[in-house]
């Protein structure tokens, strides 16, 4: 497989990361009994019979989101934003995995039967916190880099709607975070996630399409 296949097949990875996990997720929140977006963090969908689905969907996108970071550095490396992008998309791709391997807590009410208020957390469940925090940041972070890299190339447009992704999706992880969140609350931070998804999938086609033009060395 030439340079440029490889490139293409590891960004084609990372620009299906978003729609396989949002599709996924979507299947799970219609069909598992008792989950209330307006309540219930999709995190907590790792509990119960069918807890393994968002595990794998962890797993999957994480790896998935892994791949695309390297093929991000093997085309934008030395240049613009192909330093700190891959790096931070990485350590998103590791949040992920980290979110899937260590299950949160189950709360809420979700799985049925469980208290709504469950008095403290458990290893797993601050693990899964904390890889979560790790990857959000991360990917906030990317937010800003490829906004500086775009608006260093001459496309504002793109540098804006990446720095936008990042102030709105930093703004809602960071009011879900601060305590018990609301029912709008969690609504505004699920469309974040899906918001997100869709500039990290786009980025990816992004760049996809400038693989062929790309001078690459032996």
């Amino acid at each position: 497989m030439s340079r440029q296949s490889a490139i293409r097949l590891l960004l084609a990875c990372s620009a299906a990361a978003g729609p396989a996990y949002i599709v996924i997720g979507l299947a799970q929140i219609l069909a598992r009994d008792g989950f209330d977006v307006r309540r219930h963090a999709l995190s907590l969908l790792s509990n119960g019979d069918f807890g393994w689905i968002q595990v794998a969907n962890f797993l999957l996108a994480g790896t998935f989101v892994i791949a695309g970071a390297v093929g991000i550095r093997r085309l934008l490396h030395p240049g613009r934003g192909g330093t700190w992008g891959p790096v931070l998309l990485c350590l998103y791709g590791i949040g992920l995995i980290g979110a899937g391997v260590f299950i949160a807590d189950p709360g809420a009410g979700f799985p049925p039967g469980a208290p709504a208020d469950p008095g403290g957390m458990s290893r797993s469940g601050l693990l899964h916190f904390a890889f979560g925090a790790i990857g959000f940041y991360a990917l906030i972070a990317a937010c800003f880099v490829f906004a500086r890299r775009f608006a260093g190339i001459g496309r504002p447009g793109w540098a804006v709607y990446s720095a936008a992704t990042g102030i709105f999706f930093l703004g809602s992880f960071v009011a879900i975070a601060s305590g018990p969140p609301s029912e709008a609350t969690m609504l505004v931070f699920y469309a974040a996630v899906a918001l997100v998804w869709l500039w990290h999938s786009a980025l990816s086609i992004t760049l996809l399409r400038e693989v062929p033009a790309a001078n690459f060395s032996p």
